[in-house]
């Protein structure tokens, strides 16, 4: 009997490498075709089921696996599409550079290839001076499969993130000052403020603080992009996903003007101004259409805009006259020398 194939059925196997698998007579739901569609997977015209082989709409063979022989993923690795891709990367990289998103070697980029090959930065070089050539090329586990420079050490995040969410083709990673300072202070931003984080980013949560270039690091951040396309790390700095790296980018700027917006609005002295519960549900609407995941999407309007736990500033007082403040110690020796100058002073004006 055929088996048949739904949308989740796609989603387990590609976040684990394996659309390659499914049979040629295998059945797919209409949901699990257009999910194919969404993925860039090749789909033979027949039963509409995949291709093992064949160059993708992006000019990549897609049927290169990371078990495939070396000559044939360096052949990849090399190819106009592919170096297509590293140049895209190093531009990414340049402009996280110029705007100060990452200073020194900090900061890492990634683009899923195939079903388990990805494309990304390697360690140790500024993402403002990269190179197509320093590049490298890795499996779903993190190993090094092509590239003269060794890969970054934080690509196990990125590859948590696309097992986690099949729909993450492309993942960025940053140290924007702004949002950072968000992370690092453990407040999450608020919400109802500016249209266009709501629509494409919305609510960034923070995952929990681990050692960088750790698989648990990976895996705190995976738990949230599920819903959230934008995550604050604790105590580090920015990742996003999308379905490109110049996407992904475009949240790490959208993340970041709003950080700094709300910090300005903050020093201005008076409360900041939210739009209502109802002008948010018009936004939620409008990203639902565009395919852009959000917890808050089908929600009632009175759970909307909530932002109890944001504290806007925090504001220093003097001690009133007459609190409990404690009164600097007396000093006998400094009393009595003041006592004996103003004697003198005294004696010598009767006189």
């Amino acid at each position: 009997m055929k088996k048949v194939y739904s949308a989740k059925d796609i989603d387990d196997l590609h976040r684990g490498g394996g659309l390659g698998n499914i049979p040629a007579d295998a059945i797919l739901t209409p949901s699990a075709r257009d999910r194919m569609n969404e993925l860039g997977v090749d789909r033979a015209k027949r039963n509409g089921s995949p291709v093992k082989s064949g160059v993708n709409d992006d000019g990549i063979d897609s049927s290169i696996r990371a078990s495939s022989p070396k000559a044939d993923l360096e052949r990849l690795f090399n190819s106009p599409a592919v170096h297509a891709l590293k140049e895209q990367i190093c531009e990414i990289g340049r402009r996280l550079w110029q705007r100060a998103y990452v200073d020194g070697n900090g900061g890492n980029l990634s683009i899923r290839l195939t079903e388990d090959v990805v494309l990304c930065t390697p360690t140790l070089v500024s993402k403002g001076f990269m190179k197509p050539e320093d590049l490298c090329l890795v499996d779903l586990d993190g190993n090094q499969l092509a590239g003269v420079k060794k890969r970054t050490s934080e690509i196990l995040m990125h590859l948590q993130i696309m097992k986690a969410q099949p729909k993450a083709r492309a993942v960025s990673h940053a140290h924007p000052p702004y949002a950072t300072g968000f992370a690092v202070a453990g407040v999450q931003p608020p919400t109802c403020m500016i249209p266009e984080i709501e629509v494409f980013i919305g609510r960034v949560p923070i995952a929990p603080y681990e050692t960088p270039g750790t698989m648990e690091m990976g895996r705190k951040v995976a738990e949230l992009v599920d819903e959230h396309n934008t995550v604050l790390m604790e105590n580090h700095g920015v990742v996003s996903w999308s379905h490109s790296i110049e996407d992904a980018y475009f949240k790490m700027e959208i993340v970041e003007a709003y950080c700094r917006t709300v910090i300005v609005t903050t020093q201005l002295g008076v409360q900041p101004k939210q739009f209502s519960s109802k002008h948010l549900k018009d936004l939620l609407d409008i990203k639902q259409t565009l395919g852009v995941p959000d917890p808050r999407i089908g929600l009632k309007e009175c759970e909307l805009c909530d932002n109890d736990e944001w504290r806007p500033g925090v504001t220093c007082a003097v001690p009133a006259s007459g609190g409990s403040s404690a009164k600097p110690a007396r000093d006998p020796e400094a009393e009595s020398v003041v006592q004996a100058v103003t004697d003198e002073i005294m004696n010598r004006l009767k006189g």
